[in-house]
């Protein structure tokens, strides 16, 4: 541990936010990296008297941070943590970065199954570091869960998460693509949930480069029009949901309509379009029958 007074910290962490970036940025890679709290931070700048210590030293830390300004590499990546929900998860470039919006996935799920006892059998497919899954598993303990992913070192990562956050035994884990995995599972999920690759072609051409630099293409690439994988999802999910079965799927923020109209199709029903915080309908849910 490296003692500086608060003072001198609080100087450099100004110096640093002068150069570009984002608070919440520098507070992660000062939570994960340099071992410094949030409420630490937030007490520091009430009371800027006395010592404080550091897992690593200042110039460690400003390295760290002028690779995400000079580079544009996620933070995320560069200190191999993010924080979702109440999640402390490990990802690496192998996985998309969870995303804030995403967490809203739990509190539709939470809005359908009312209590936490509940015996379900969910799925979620594409789960890539876990977090969707792993936030269900330890929300509701009694159920059981499997989450699915093209890619083995995807499922590496979110095995290792599950191990971290919990030590129960309720979520397995298993490689496959979309469906695949299921087959023994016919008729019996009450619950499948999938955030696929939903970004159309052009789309993903102009993203910014911390994200089509850094995010693995394979999970944000959804084809020619964004919805290559939510097709294939929604047209094989009645054989492996139960009757009143539930599907969520996240979608762009304009592929909504397009998505209830495949549900409707398949005879899903009480199809709606959910808005995330900002006001965009970014998940597409129905029951099956």
């Amino acid at each position: 541990m490296l003692s500086i007074s608060v003072e001198e910290f609080l100087f450099w962490k100004k110096t640093q936010l002068s150069k570009g970036g984002d608070h919440q940025s520098l507070a992660l890679l000062l939570d994960s990296v340099g071992g410094i709290s949030t409420s630490a931070l937030n007490s520091f700048n009430i009371n800027p008297k006395g010592n404080l210590y550091l897992k690593k030293n200042l110039e460690f830390l400003e390295s760290v941070w002028d690779d995400h300004l000079i580079n544009s590499c996620p933070i995320q990546y560069l200190c191999g943590i993010t924080f979702w929900r109440d999640l402390k998860l490990k990802v690496t470039n192998k996985v998309l970065i969870p995303r804030p919006e995403t967490e809203l996935i739990i509190d539709i799920v939470f809005n359908i199954f009312r209590k936490k006892s509940e015996k379900l059998f969910f799925a979620e497919l594409g789960t890539g570091s876990g977090a969707i899954s792993i936030a269900l598993a330890l929300a509701y303990p009694l159920s059981e869960g499997v989450a699915t992913d093209i890619d083995k070192d995807a499922l590496d990562i979110a095995n290792k998460n599950f191990m971290n956050s919990s030590n129960q035994s309720n979520l397995k884990f298993c490689c496959g693509n979309w469906w695949n995995p299921f087959e023994s599972f016919k008729g019996k999920i009450d619950l499948a949930i999938s955030n696929p690759p939903y970004i159309p072609k052009y789309t993903y051409e102009n993203l910014p480069k911390e994200v089509k630099n850094f995010e693995p293409k394979i999970a944000l690439l959804g084809g020619e029009d964004g919805l290559k994988h939510i097709r294939e999802i929604i047209q094989k999910a009645p054989l492996f949901l139960k009757e009143k079965g539930w599907l969520i799927l996240e979608n762009h923020f304009d592929q909504g309509e397009k998505v209830k109209q495949l549900l409707i199709k398949k005879q899903f029903k009480s199809v709606e379009i959910v808005n995330d915080l900002s006001g965009v309908g970014r998940f597409t849910i129905g029951r099956y029958k």
